[in-house]
Order: structure tokens, then sequence, then C-alpha cells
């Protein structure tokens, strides 16, 4: 099993969820964050005041997959949240090595 996070802009979240349920994923978390990584953020004027925005609102995707659709899912991914400019998002991966499903005790891909 895998586990991807996916970081991406609040504007693609709902493309991307489109995509990955018609691949068939069947669970997700999506969590409103803020960050910034190489785009470091940006200077707003409000009310005639100017301010550093540096941290900047995405949203983060948790999944946890079978391995055989693991690469589907990331090219997906890749291609609904690709908008050419910095700050598209991240895509991280991880190995899982158990799942448990309070409920029932279920295990392993049973469980997902």
């Amino acid at each position: 099993m895998t586990k991807l996070e996916a970081i991406i802009r609040p504007n693609k979240f709902e493309s991307v969820k489109a995509a990955l349920i018609k691949l068939g994923v069947e669970g997700m978390t999506a969590t409103e964050v803020r960050g910034h990584g190489r785009q470091k953020g940006h200077t707003e004027v409000f009310k005639g005041r100017e301010y550093e925005v540096d941290l900047l609102p995405k949203i983060k995707l948790e999944l946890v997959l079978n391995d055989d659709i693991v690469e589907k899912v990331i090219e997906s991914i890749l291609t609904t949240a690709y908008t050419g400019l910095i700050g598209d998002g991240k895509i991280f991966v991880y190995k899982v090595d158990d799942v448990v499903r309070i409920r029932s005790r279920e295990r392993g891909i049973a469980a997902i």
C-alpha cells in the first residue's frame, strides 16, 4: 500500500477530486492548509497598506491506495492540477506497512 500526499492549488481541488473519483479512488482526506515552497508568497495592498502574504492557501489531499493504482493516480493529479506556474504543488509518496479499520478491525487492503 502507498500513501500519497498532494499539495495543490485550491482552485484545482474540485477537478482533481472528480478525476480521482473517476479512477475509482474511494477515500480521501482533504485539508485546507497554508504554506510556501519556492514561490515564497507575494505582496498585496489592502486599504492602501502594503503587506506580505508569505503562507499561501493550498489544499492537502491524503490518499492511501493499493499499489496497482498509484501511478495512474499520480499521473491524474499531475495532469489535472497543472497550470505551468510556480505554486502548482507537490506530491509526496510513502510506503504504508499496514492499515487497520477501527470499526471492524480489518487490516491491510481490506481496511482501505
